[in-house]
């Protein structure tokens, strides 16, 4: 089939990758040249400029490739209403977020289309490749033989890796590819509402909905760590919406008994950090009554103090513009976001 082909009226390509951009004229080329190498499926790459500042634009327009099409947002509304502007211009069978700083290696999405066939699923999920800030060698972000073992992953699996200062790795940094038709029979779409955890919500949400989630454990997608894209540090704003988007998404699914469970280890471990985030505040204001009313309130919060994690996130709270690669560390928060206006 020729290019011509693919962008013809009736034409449906196998994944559509969907690229929310914000002023990333750095990176947006080398995320589009990855999705254009793709290598036995037809694509096409949807670009969202949310009203970038630099040269981002441009850089899209410029493809002379008719895969790629560009959407300039006429206001800027976050990644959530960026992705979501994507998804209503897909034309794929399947659809791919790709961030803008990061890459896909040539046979991700045929790997991946395969294991969907093999498990009659309408998720997959695939193993990442992580690159330092240094450029340094990448390193698996999962244990390839687990994910080998495990093959599918449940409602109740995703919600309990999502739990914050927790010591397993975190499935919420997968990117997965979704059936477009699922979304769209389920009316499945990014929460706008929300600048933290929009991707976390999505994938509950279909897995909710009964999808169907397989695991690819081949290394598709590569994580670039940038010092500007760093995820951002918790901030009780944060855990609040967090809370917030769980609430709205137990109003409308039903959970099963395992799944119930893991939703309120997650609910209580959000809410521990919220008090170990005031007991780190009282400590920095000097005030000894403060830290001990919370530590009364919430005695579980005192135990997060002796954690590793508690050091780098006192650190973090001095010093707001750490570059500490935040990926995989114990109880770092799942929900990875993008420096955003």
């Amino acid at each position: 089939m020729t290019m011509q082909d693919t962008q013809a009226p009736d034409f449906q390509p196998d994944v559509s990758f969907v690229i929310a951009a914000y002023n990333a004229e750095e990176t947006l080329a080398r995320a589009i040249d990855s999705a254009l190498a793709q290598i036995g499926v037809t694509i096409e790459v949807i670009v969202v400029d949310d009203c970038s500042t630099d040269g981002t634009r441009a850089i899209a327009e410029g493809y002379s490739d008719q895969r790629v099409r560009l959407i300039a947002q006429a206001v800027n509304g976050g990644p959530a209403a960026a992705r979501n502007a994507g998804l209503a211009a897909a034309k794929g069978r399947w659809v791919a977020i790709l961030d803008s700083d990061d890459t896909v290696y040539p046979v991700r999405l045929l790997t991946m289309l395969e294991r969907a066939e093999d498990a009659k699923a309408q998720i997959v999920v695939d193993n990442l490749d992580v690159i330092p800030f240094d450029h340094g060698e990448p390193h698996a972000m999962f244990s390839k033989e687990e994910l080998r073992q495990r093959s599918m992953l449940t409602l109740a699996d995703f919600i309990g890796s999502n739990v914050i200062f927790q010591s397993t790795f975190n499935f919420g940094y997968m990117k997965p590819i979704f059936e477009r038709a699922f979304l769209v029979e389920h009316g499945l779409r990014f929460d706008e509402a929300l600048r933290i955890g929009e991707d976390y919500l999505l994938l509950a949400s279909a897995l909710a909905s009964g999808a169907r989630c397989a695991i690819a454990p081949e290394i598709g997608y590569v994580y670039h760590l940038r010092q500007d894209s760093i995820s951002r540090v918790l901030e009780q704003s944060h855990l609040d919406a967090m809370l917030a988007s769980d609430r709205a998404f137990l109003a409308r699914y039903k959970l099963d008994a395992e799944a119930s469970a893991a939703q309120r280890r997650r609910t209580r471990s959000i809410l521990e950090a919220g008090s170990f985030l005031t007991l780190v505040d009282e400590i920095k204001k000097g005030s000894v009554g403060g830290f001990l009313k919370t530590a009364i309130e919430n005695p579980r919060a005192l135990r997060l103090l002796r954690m590793p994690i508690a050091v780098r996130m006192r650190r973090l709270v001095k010093r707001p513009t750490s570059t500490e690669n935040p990926i995989n560390r114990a109880g770092a928060p799942s929900e990875r976001t993008k420096e955003w206006t």
